[in-house]
């Protein structure tokens, strides 16, 4: 070959001055073109937007052509020192052409020193290659170059002046038509293809130029030897290939015949170096497509690819047919029809881009490609689309199609057919394809206490509505339905893991096309309806944050949902599952309360009974009313709460089975126990006591509601997580049987107990008689060891009650016996009552008195005021 540094024509000067070639191969040595062949440098945009990449270390040349069609191997500038690509069909004719030029050529040079000169000497500048037509049998291909003889380039002096002086004597050599073969000898002598070269004059003195123009008929030869050469050289397994020209030329200078010469030449090829030139899709389109009368429809992809032809070379592409092949589950299986894919005529032009159209049909999905893989849950869809949609290159085989194409000649079709191409095809991310996310109707389920350990039915559920706005790529414009949804996500608070959510089992949904405007992409609103989805709450401090937020924030919590979805999308080739999308958006919700915490409960006592009782605790249940003032509900199967005052716990209550809804709640069943000194000793009792003497007696008291990590049978860190705050709300109003919530007589009844309803007192007997309402139903409590005062006017006593022997109250109203009375004859109360007589006024009362409830007893105090008595003599 040419020492001259512009590119040679099918390799680097540099690897061809080191090859080991034949001698009858030498002459492909000294070949030269001024300009490469093929070029590879792209930098088009994708239609995605994005641009090409460096990738390298792919270990065929087939692999590395084809990465590189998506990611690109560099600029222009570092094609010079990687080596120039190339595009088979074009290095084959131009190989073609320049061994048809040096098998001619050479045969006028010999015998021994012209030959050498030849082969040194011989500039051949290839200056334009086209396809001139496409017969039925092969094309006609226009090649023109420039010839010259540069003795210069002769390193022997002595084979340069022969050499000089034989030409110079010739002046001009002239060939007659001949039929080049071209053979590969690794392949058993393959004959690839035959060319029909017409008359060629050429002057070969030193420095003078020849412009060769002509056209040669190229046919194929052995189809299947050039389907195997191509599959190997797709599959990596060609190294080096070696190329062997033959033909028999007849010669002559000027009137002098020089006889017919059988002359051959060969090239040695390296297989790294047959490169296929880069592609960028700059536009796809998915729609819907009519296929018959009937009503049938299919879907239909138009896609444009741009391609840089850098080299001189110029021909029409006549339309071809392809089938689009997908992989199987193991790659020892056939690969998976999937569409089928047809080209425009495509007009290349020299040193220019080249815009591909192509029309891809999907009539059907089959039913290999959506069936499960052996011992897994995906199938072969799923794996390709599970790189495509996390922006992972994927790969899709492209196969010539063997159906008759009126425009297609037979020959090409032969070929095609049976060679199978990967190409790449670029991923693409959906990082932003969740615009909103909402979730509705919220209800929480707490776990039920009978379930199996790691169930659902272990963890807290929850159902409600989701709704979500996606957005839908701007090449998907075809009818979709999101049919059902399934996902696994994790949810996070202020960037920690709060916990995964386990959406696992299909959810039904139903979604409806947002038509784009002001130049956005089209949306895609989905709503699901989910029920009792299992939250496995991993880190409690989260969770506990999270619950607090809620309760006394008084605003939106946001949380960030990064989830995993799979959607069954129905379409016009049917339902299909797209599984694993990545969806991350936040969640706001909605707070439980409005920032006063539980104040709003407006909780009730009602129909309280006594279960069981001991020396220091009642067991009881009650039916309570209260109002849920947040948009939620929640399914309660079981919790346990301790109940506490001035810090410390006092009892506990149970719940089972209960539906929280919004708004107001009846007859709620809780089972409690009362047990200060059970749960805090003798500390306990104290404060147990202080507690029930201030209730009685009308004060303000509250209670705080609190878990323990046994609150939620088998969840403890549950439990834990919302220990850490407590619940405080007022104490709930006991009502009473015989003394209702309604007024009487349009006095307002306010919230505070009223056990003693009414007083008679009898001066002449100094006895009093009490009007008494006991809270509980079911059950008769005793009174004993009373020591009580009465007042008038809050401090001037009026008499004295000590009474030690026990008396009892009935559930409802009900009288007490006649007490024994020690009067303040010398106060202002006295007299207060004396003037009473026959009538009513107003007493206060302050004393303890021990209640006595079956086994368990407590001695508490009790100031009453606003009692009305009734003076009898």
């Amino acid at each position: 070959m040419s020492d001259n540094p512009s590119s040679p024509l099918l390799g680097s000067p540099a690897r061809s001055r080191s090859s080991s070639l034949s001698k009858d191969s030498r002459h492909s040595d000294d070949l030269h073109e001024d300009t490469p062949l093929l070029s590879r440098s792209d930098d088009t945009p994708r239609y995605d937007g994005s641009q090409d990449g460096a990738e390298e270390g792919v270990p065929s040349a087939a692999a590395i052509s084809l990465r590189s069609l998506q990611n690109g191997h560099g600029s222009s500038s570092s094609l010079a020192s990687k080596g120039v690509r190339r595009w088979p069909a074009v290095v084959f004719a131009a190989l073609l052409a320049t061994i048809i030029i040096a098998i001619t050529l050479g045969a006028f040079f010999a015998p021994g020193a012209v030959e050498e000169y030849a082969k040194e000497a011989l500039v051949i500048e290839p200056t334009n290659l086209s396809i001139d037509s496409i017969t039925s049998t092969g094309v006609n291909a226009r090649i023109q170059a420039s010839f010259r003889m540069d003795a210069s380039r002769v390193a022997n002096e002595h084979i340069r002046n022969i050499g000089r002086f034989g030409t110079w004597i010739a002046h001009k050599v002239e060939t007659q038509e001949a039929k080049v073969e071209v053979y590969l000898p690794e392949y058993g002598n393959l004959l690839i293809g035959t060319a029909t070269v017409p008359r060629v004059v050429v002057n070969i003195r030193n420095g003078e130029t020849t412009l060769i123009d002509f056209i040669a008929a190229l046919e194929p030869g052995n189809i299947e030897g050039i389907r195997q050469v191509a599959n190997d050289w797709l599959e990596g397994r060609l190294g080096t290939l070696r190329v062997l020209g033959k033909t028999n030329v007849g010669l002559k200078t000027g009137l002098i015949p020089l006889g017919t010469q059988t002359i051959s030449e060969s090239l040695m090829l390296e297989g790294d170096h047959l490169t296929i030139p880069e592609y960028n899709i700059t536009r796809l389109n998915f729609h819907e497509i009519p296929l018959s009368s009937s009503g049938r429809r299919g879907m239909a992809a138009d896609v444009s690819l741009s391609v840089i032809n850098s080299y001189p070379v110029k021909f029409t592409i006549p339309p071809l047919g392809f089938d689009i092949l997908v992989p199987n589950c193991v790659t020892d299986d056939p690969y998976i029809r999937l569409a089928e894919a047809t080209t425009d005529i495509v007009a290349v032009n020299p040193i220019s881009e080249v815009e591909v159209g192509v029309e891809g049909v999907i009539r059907e999905l089959p039913e290999s490609l959506i069936q499960d893989c052996p011992h897994t849950k995906s199938s072969p869809l799923d794996l390709l689309l599970g790189d495509y949609i996390h922006g992972q290159e994927t790969t899709v085989f492209v196969r010539g199609s063997s159906a008759p194409n009126e425009h297609t000649p037979e020959w090409i079709t032969q070929i095609i057919s049976s060679v199978t191409v990967p190409v790449p095809f670029p991923g693409r991310t959906f990082d932003k394809l969740i615009r909103n996310f909402s979730l509705e109707d919220t209800n929480f389920s707490l776990p039920d206490p009978f379930a199996e350990p790691g169930s659902d039915e272990a963890n807290p559920r929850i159902s409600g509505n989701i709704n979500v706005i996606a957005s839908l790529p701007k090449e998907m414009n075809f009818g979709l339905n999101v049919t059902r949804v399934k996902a696994t996500a994790d949810v996070f608070y202020k960037g920690d893991k709060l916990g995964v959510l386990n959406l696992r089992k299909w959810q039904k949904a139903e979604s409806s096309r947002i038509d784009p405007t002001d130049g956005e992409e089209a949306m895609l609103r989905i709503q699901s309806l989910i029920k009792n989805v299992p939250l496995n709450i991993t880190d409690s401090d989260v969770f506990s944050d999270v619950i607090q937020e809620l309760i006394f924030g008084g605003g939106d919590v946001i949380l960030e949902i990064q989830a995993l979805v799979d959607v069954e999308v129905s379409t016009v080739l049917g339902k299909l599952p797209v599984k694993q999308m990545p969806a991350n958006g936040v969640v706001p919700v909605k707070p439980i309360s409005t920032g006063d915490g539980f104040r709003n409960l407006n909780p009730k006592v009602g129909d309280l009974r006594v279960l069981s009782t001991d020396k220091t605790s009642l067991n009881f249940e009650a039916r309570v009313n209260f109002t849920n003032p947040s948009n939620y509900t929640a399914q309660i199967p079981f919790i346990n709460i301790h109940v506490l005052n001035n810090g410390s716990v006092v009892g506990e209550a149970t719940v089972r089975n209960v539906a929280v809804v919004k708004g107001n709640n009846t007859n709620v069943l809780v089972q409690a126990t009362w047990g200060p000194a059970k749960f805090g000793a003798e500390k306990g009792r104290n404060i147990g006591r202080e507690f029930i003497s201030q209730y009685i007696s009308g004060f303000n008291t509250s209670l705080t509601f609190q878990a323990h990590n046994e609150s939620i049978p088998h969840q403890p860190r549950l439990g834990q997580a919302l220990s850490k705050f407590g619940i405080e709300i007022p104490t709930p109003r006991l009502s009473s049987p015989g003394h209702g919530d309604d007024g009487k007589d349009g006095e307002d009844i306010d919230d505070k107990p009223h056990f003693i309803d009414a007083a008679i007192f009898h001066l002449f007997s100094s006895k009093a008689e009490f009007i008494l309402i006991s809270p509980l139903q079911h059950s008769t409590i005793f009174l004993q060891n009373i020591n009580a005062t009465a007042f008038y006017n809050h401090t001037e006593p009026v008499g004295r009650i000590e009474y030690d022997l026990p008396f009892k109250v009935p559930p409802g109203r009900s009288t007490t016996p006649r007490l024994p009375v020690e009067w303040s004859f010398d106060s202002v109360g006295y007299e207060r009552i004396k003037e009473a007589l026959g009538g009513k006024m107003k007493l206060d009362g302050r004393g303890t008195v021990e209640v006595k409830l079956e086994h368990w007893s407590e001695s508490v105090w009790y100031i009453g005021s606003g009692i009305g008595a009734s003076v009898k003599l």
